[in-house]
């Protein structure tokens, strides 16, 4: 499969785009209200986007959202519940891309690793988030 979603009951906690995935034209993978965008978009020689400039529009954002592209390597993401309870491991490789849309998450190295992070700012120092201990090793099974 080349898009993937983790769920905790309802909660889209994280969705993966495999480096794989392909298809024509644009493609969204998050709702209107996610305050990050994520989309795909594939266009042919000679397409045009027409020039523009984007409104000073207020948003208020209440939960930060992060998107990571791995250049190299291969990561191990732990996903957790709001309430930081292990909920399962997913391995991201070369090429694909996470966005981490609510709960928690950890990252394990499997490999040296490259990522571009893409998340809102301004960055709020200590108070954009709560460090929480790691499940047991032997609970990360990658699915």
């Amino acid at each position: 499969m080349t898009i993937e979603k983790y769920t905790d009951g309802g909660l889209v906690l994280a969705i993966v785009i495999r480096k794989n995935y392909q298809a024509d034209g644009i493609q969204f993978f998050t709702p209107n209200d996610y305050s990050q965008q994520l989309a795909y978009m594939n266009r042919p020689a000679g397409y045009e986007i027409d020039p523009h400039v984007h409104n000073e529009v207020s948003r208020d954002v209440k939960l930060t959202q992060e998107v990571l592209l791995v250049r190299s390597g291969r990561v191990r993401v732990d996903l957790y519940s709001r309430e930081k309870s292990f909920l399962q491991s997913v391995e991201i490789v070369s090429g694909d891309v996470i966005l981490l849309a609510d709960g928690g998450h950890g990252f394990t190295m499997l490999e040296d690793s490259e990522m571009i992070e893409i998340k809102q700012g301004p960055y709020a120092g200590d108070h954009d988030k709560v460090r929480f201990n790691p499940a047991s090793s032997t609970e990360h099974d990658i699915r």
